[in-house]
């Protein structure tokens, strides 16, 4: 029996997940859905659309690398002695490692190909004479984006978001290697079931992953049937 005085300790990182999957999921929907839009526009100049090639190839990283090779290197990134790490310092400001913002940046670099490639996919189902004549009727770009473009792709939306959160929910490399396992602040549900296992802590571990895997049904259900959706509307 799971003494409850420890009951607040195993359930503060679900705490953190949530948290952690929240706000990447939120700064990808801000962020990254304008990038998908400008990755799906067609391009008359070929160094342009050589360079938005390139970029989907490194967005798509995160599809075929380990996570720890992606958290070494943002350790390495972040560390005082060399790259943002190094600037941070210099200025005297807070370093990134082992905090929970680091831990987003990292989250949202490892989630961005999850978000990117549905929200890409339903801006190149648009048509393009729709676009073109949203571009008669409104000179201004961002008009066009946020009242022709973004209602267009509002499941890609939906369904991108669906799959950041969950798949942030079960992040464990990359948090590993940059956040470690700060109780409150870093230690995300994946870590904690590690180091109950570690600590032969069976029963513990059984109830969080218990817990995690009812989330993980629930959200591959909100997946399923918002796909569905999608594929009626190109039907």
């Amino acid at each position: 029996m799971i003494d409850p005085s420890l009951m607040s300790d195993l359930l503060s990182p679900f705490w953190v997940s949530i948290k952690l999957a929240s706000v990447t999921t939120l700064c990808l929907l801000l962020f990254a859905t304008p990038v998908a839009y400008w990755l799906a526009k067609p391009s008359r100049k070929q160094g342009i659309s050589r360079l938005k090639v390139l970029l989907m190839g490194i967005i798509a990283m995160p599809l075929v690398l380990p996570p720890t090779v992606i958290g070494f290197y943002l350790l390495l990134l972040f560390s005082p002695n060399m790259g943002i790490g190094k600037w941070l310092n210099d200025y005297h400001i807070a370093s990134l490692i082992f905090t929970f913002e680091g831990l987003v940046i990292g989250s949202i670099i490892y989630s961005l190909p999850f978000y990117i490639q549905p929200v890409y996919a339903q801006f190149l189902r648009i048509p393009q004479s729709v676009m073109e004549m949203a571009h008669l009727l409104e000179p201004s770009p961002l008009r066009r984006f946020m009242r022709v473009a973004l209602p267009q792709v509002r499941v890609g939306i939906v369904l991108g978001a669906l799959i950041s959160f969950a798949h942030t929910i079960g992040e464990f490399g990359v948090v590993l290697m940059i956040g470690g396992s700060i109780s409150g602040e870093t230690k995300v549900v994946s870590i904690a079931i590690y180091e109950q296992v570690e600590a032969l802590n069976y029963e513990a571990a059984h109830m969080m992953s218990g817990i995690l895997i009812i989330v993980g049904v629930v959200m591959v259900a909100l997946i399923a049937s918002v796909s569905r959706m999608n594929q009626r509307s190109i039907d």
